[in-house]
C-alpha cells in the first residue's frame, strides 16, 4: 500500500523524523487559507502516487496568497502520468543548503535490508543511480542486529556527505530504519534529505509503501486505505478480496502463488505478449474465487485472452478444474480462456479440461505452450 507524500511525513513525524509544517487540502479556497497560516513562501505540491512531480509542474512556490491561489488553481485537476491530482500538500517553504537521499527496502536476494545514501539527491536521483552508481552508499543490515549508530556513521561518512551534516544525518537515518521495520513498510524513502543554511536536516520528501500482510497489526491504516487510488479493476478485485494489480496488456493472467504469477508476467513477455493484471488467487483456489478471478479479468476492455497458469500442491489439480467449469457457467466470457495446469491430480484435471474444450476453453500442455496461444488469441483479437 503506498501512502501520499503527506501521509508518509505524518508516519515520519510520529518516529521523531523532522519534516516541514504543512496541511493537506482538496480545494483553492483551503490552500489559500493553509497558506495563510503556515506563513509565505509556502510550497504547494500535488499529491499523487508516482514520481515526477516536479518536471510536470506540480510543485510550486507561492510568495503570497495570490501566488498560493494561482498555484492551487494550477495544479488541482492536473493530469500527472495518468494520476489526477485530487489533493495538496501546502508546506513552509525551506531556505536549502544541500540535497541528499535515503532509504531503506528489503534486499531480497540478500536476504536483508538495504540501505541507501547519496549526497546526490534530489529529482534526478534516478540519473545518478544510471550515470554514477558508485555515488550511492549501499549498506546491508541484518534484521537480527538492526542498525547501531557505529554502523550508521560509517556508512554516512561512506556517503561523503559535509561533515558538519554528519550528526543530523545519523540521527534520521536511525529512526527512518525504526519507521522501516517497527513501521511494517516495504520502502521508505527521503529524496531529498535536506541540509539547510542553518545546518539542520529534515525530510523535504516522504516515499513510503507499506506492507499489505501487516495490517492486521496496525488498525491506524484504515485511514490510510480509505485514500487508496484505485482503478475501477482494482476496486472490484479488492471487493472480491482478491491479490489484483493492473498493468497496461492484452493478456489477462490467472495464477495461484506471487512467484507463479510473476514467472508467468515473464514468460508472457518472453513470447511477445504484454500482461493486463498481476491476479494471484492464492491456495485452495475453489470455484468461488476462479468465478471472482475470472469475472475482474473478463471485465477489463483491454483483455483479449485470459491465461490461467495453476500449478497444485495443496491445491488438488483436479479441483481446480471443476472449478473452472463452474466457473464458465457463471461468467459471460468476453475472451477465450488458456489454461494450463501442473502438480497434484495433474492428469485428472488435464482429463476434466479436454472434454470440455472449446474455443473458449483451450488448454495447453505446458506455461510456455499456454503463454504463446494466449498471446497468438490476444495478437489475432488486437
Amino acid at each position: 500500500m503506498d501512502l501520499f507524500e503527506y501521509q508518509g511525513k505524518q508516519l515520519f513525524a510520529r518516529y521523531d523524523i523532522p519534516v516541514s509544517p504543512g496541511e493537506a487540502v482538496t480545494t483553492v479556497d483551503a490552500a489559500v487559507a493553509a497558506a495563510d497560516r503556515i506563513g509565505y513562501p509556502v510550497v504547494v505540491k500535488a499529491q499523487v502516487q508516482v514520481g515526477g512531480r516536479g518536471k510536470a509542474g506540480g510543485i510550486k512556490i507561492a510568495a503570497n496568497a495570490d501566488e498560493a491561489r494561482a498555484h492551487a488553481t494550477a495544479i488541482l485537476g492536473m493530469d500527472i502520468k495518468g494520476h489526477t491530482v485530487r489533493t495538496l500538500w501546502i508546506e513552509q517553504a525551506s531556505d536549502i543548503a544541500d540535497e541528499h537521499y535515503a532509504s531503506f527496502t528489503l534486499d531480497r536476494a540478500a536476504k536483508l535490508h538495504l540501505g541507501m545514501l547519496s549526497a546526490k539527491g534530489g529529482m534526478d536521483i534516478e540519473a545518478v543511480a544510471v550515470e554514477d552508481p558508485d555515488a550511492i552508499a549501499r549498506l546491508h543490515v541484518d534484521p537480527v542486529d538492526g542498525l547501531t549508530e557505529g554502523r550508521c556513521r560509517e556508512w554516512v561518512r561512506s556517503a561523503q556527505l559535509d561533515e558538519t551534516a554528519h550528526d543530523g544525518v545519523v540521527d534520521i537515518l536511525l529512526e527512518l530504519y525504526r519507521a522501516y521495520t517497527d513501521g511494517d513498510a516495504d520502502l521508505v524513502e527521503i529524496n531529498p534529505l535536506v541540509v539547510l543554511q542553518d545546518g539542520r536536516v529534515h525530510a523535504l520528501d516522504a516515499k513510503v509503501s507499506l506492507d499489505s500482510n501487516a495490517a492486521f497489526r496496525h488498525p491506524e491504516w484504515e485511514d490510510y486505505e480509505a485514500t487508496q487510488e484505485l482503478d475501477a479493476r482494482e476496486r472490484e478485485a479488492r471487493e472480491k478480496g482478491l491479490q489484483y494489480i493492473g498493468l497496461d496488456g492484452s493478456v489477462g493472467v490467472i495464477c495461484n502463488g506471487a512467484g507463479m504469477t510473476m514467472a508467468t508476467l515473464d514468460v508472457v513477455t518472453e513470447v511477445g505478449g504484454s500482461a493486463a493484471n498481476f491476479l494471484d488467487v492464492g491456495g485452495g483456489a475453489g470455484a468461488d474465487v476462479l468465478a471472482n478471478a475470472i469475472e475482474v479479468v473478463n471485465n477489463d476492455p483491454g483483455v483479449r485472452s485470459i491465461l490461467i497458469n495453476i500449478f497444485g500442491g495443496i491445491t488438488k489439480c483436479d479441483e481446480v478444474a471443476l472449478g473452472v467449469v463452474e466457473a464458465l457457467e457463471r461468467v459471460d466470457l468476453r475472451s477465450p480462456i488458456v489454461i494450463r495446469l501442473d502438480g497434484t491430480n495433474a492428469a485428472e484435471g488435464r482429463t476434466i479440461l479436454n472434454e470440455r474444450a472449446s474455443e473458449q476453453l483451450i488448454p495447453q500442455p505446458t506455461m510456455l505452450d499456454a503463454a504463446r496461444k494466449a498471446v497468438e488469441i490476444a495478437g489475432v483479437a488486437a
